[in-house]
């Protein structure tokens, strides 16, 4: 049985963007299309509706290219769990208020038992200095983290 990934909003912002001429951003991007093509058949890809509501913002024609790639993957449902969760990340955890979309991106992929968590946002997702405290909540809520990884991270043995 194939391992989980639920895909957060910037893997797909990164894989569909125009060509960065940010040397970081470029290197993320060209990791993006690589991950993409030669890692993600490996896995069972989610996301949720909170992609979707991100995916769908800024410009009309970079908002078409992130749907059009996301379209292909299950939601998973939101439930009462799902936003308690993340409103405890919010309320006892580290993340602030007012990045809540960040916080249900880790509740929903926690709350269904998703083994990994890609993303390129390492502020408030795959920031190693808040994995312990959303660890511990989790674990009080009763769920186990999922591995949360950008998908350099999540290439396997043989990498690009």
């Amino acid at each position: 049985m194939k391992k989980s990934v639920y895909i957060e909003t910037t893997v797909a912002s990164y894989l569909t963007g125009q060509p960065s001429i940010n040397l970081i951003v470029a290197s993320h991007q060209e990791i993006t299309r690589g991950w993409w093509q030669n890692h993600l058949p490996r896995f069972r890809a989610v996301i949720s509706e909170f992609v979707i509501q991100e995916a769908s913002g800024g410009d009309r024609e970079a908002s078409k290219k992130r749907l059009h790639v996301l379209n292909r993957f299950p939601l998973l449902d939101v439930t009462e769990e799902v936003e308690s969760l993340a409103n405890k990340f919010v309320k006892n955890g580290p993340i602030p208020k007012k990045k809540i979309i960040d916080a249900l991106h880790i509740s929903i992929a926690t709350i269904h038992g998703i083994d990994y968590l890609v993303t390129w946002n390492c502020t408030h997702i795959a920031n190693a200095e808040l994995r312990a405290d959303l660890s511990f909540i989790s674990d009080e809520f009763g769920f186990k983290l999922p591995i949360i990884c950008t998908p350099e991270e999540l290439m396997g043995e043989k990498g690009l």
